[in-house]
């Protein structure tokens, strides 16, 4: 039974997953215009005017801060879905040893990203308390 369900997770590549996911996410990326302009009654503000709509500062390094930030929550996702996936590596392994290690290594993997995405988040926040006074 372990091995049917392992090597039918075998067969399911991290590239088709991360193209379902992809896909996924363009999907929720061309309805959330839609919601937001729900609210404006889909009246295009002119930016050249100064008036964007958007709240709060609207300067390029808040811009590229929040860029920053949703970069860092995808790969916060991307994170905790390997670990996810090397926790059902390992518990799946039925005792083989070579299984068990790679899982073991994706956990640990997986881990190390997490910290190093908490400690990016972390930089940042700094840099954009520094920069624009907090209020990103």
């Amino acid at each position: 039974m372990l091995k049917q369900v392992s090597t039918r997770l075998s067969k399911v590549s991290i590239l088709e997953i991360a193209q379902v996911l992809a896909l996924i996410l363009t999907l929720l990326m061309l309805v959330t215009p839609l919601i937001a302009g729900a609210q404006q009654g889909f009246q295009v503000p002119d930016p050249a005017q100064g008036n964007t709509g958007l709240p709060g500062d609207t300067s390029i390094t808040a811009f590229i801060i929040r860029i920053i930030n949703i970069a860092l929550a995808i790969a916060g996702l991307v994170a905790v879905l390997f670990l996810i996936i090397g926790g059902f590596r390992y518990i799946t392994a039925g005792g083989n040893e070579e299984a068990g290690e790679s899982a073991r290594k994706i956990i640990t993997n997986a881990v190390i990203g997490i910290v190093v995405i908490i400690l990016s988040f972390v930089i940042v926040r700094v840099i954009s308390n520094a920069l624009l006074g907090g209020t990103v």
